[in-house]
């Protein structure tokens, strides 16, 4: 009988990281190392770019240390082509697909888990979820399982493994998570550290949400009204520091 394969897949966060280190100490087996990168548009990634230049950086550590080349996977459309995708069916056809919705959101099943199904498929897949992390246990099977489950890894180990080992991801500078620069799951912060830092990337989720058929937040706020709060804050902003110059 086939022995199947063992993929661990990783997404460059500090628990999958750290999982390979836990494979290797653990002398678990270990055939191949999966990332799906996932594209806002056929040229633009959806990692920003301290993002991109720190998984450049980790795929070397990763070859160094494990002998094992990081494997990248892909949907077929970006982003962006889903996004302006007219449906075929269902109570919304004829419309763009447009934002995400936070239930079931089709980037997450369409853009990632497609591509990452199709590539183990047969295989035996790690994934990173701590011990401390039982919101997500439910998720692992028999074909999908948690190496820092399974040796009581929680996620700070993870953390200071990372960080002891120049692997922990920029995104923790801002951020408790990471995710596309699009994302409707990021916090109002991490929006305005994108208007404000990457001002072409915030044009185009403006353009993106004057043509979805659907708000960016189920509460109905667009991003067109993050635009006006933020505009708002900056002009207090600069009021604030003309009167702290006059006075």
């Amino acid at each position: 009988m086939k022995q199947p394969k063992y993929v661990a897949s990783i997404s460059y966060g500090k628990d999958s990281l750290a999982m390979l280190e836990v494979i290797k100490r653990n002398n678990m087996p270990l055939d191949r190392i999966i990332h799906c990168e996932v594209w806002a548009t056929p040229t633009i990634q959806a990692d920003l770019p301290p993002m991109v230049e720190f998984k450049s950086k980790a795929d070397k550590i990763i070859r160094e240390r494990y002998g094992i080349e990081v494997e990248r996977v892909r949907a077929a459309k970006s982003y962006e082509e889903q996004f302006y995708q007219v449906k075929q069916r269902g109570t919304r056809k004829g419309k763009i697909y447009g934002w995400p919705f936070m239930m079931r959101p089709w980037c997450n099943s369409m853009i990632k888990v497609a591509p990452l199904n199709k590539a183990t498929r047969g295989s035996v897949t790690y994934v990173g979820i701590a011990c401390d992390e039982p919101g997500r246990l439910h998720r692992l099977t028999e074909k999908k399982r948690s190496p820092l489950f399974e040796n009581n890894i929680t996620e700070q180990w993870c953390r200071d493994w990372c960080e002891a080992n120049d692997l922990l991801s920029p995104i923790y500078t801002t951020a408790t998570r990471g995710g596309c620069w699009f994302c409707h799951n990021q916090t109002i912060g991490q929006l305005r550290l994108l208007r404000k830092n990457y001002p072409e990337l915030w044009a185009m989720m403006l353009k993106w949400d004057k043509d979805s058929p659907y708000p960016f937040r189920p509460n109905g706020t667009t991003i067109h009204d993050y635009e006006k709060r933020f505009d708002l804050e900056d002009r207090q902003v600069r009021f604030e520091q003309v009167l702290e110059v006059e006075g």
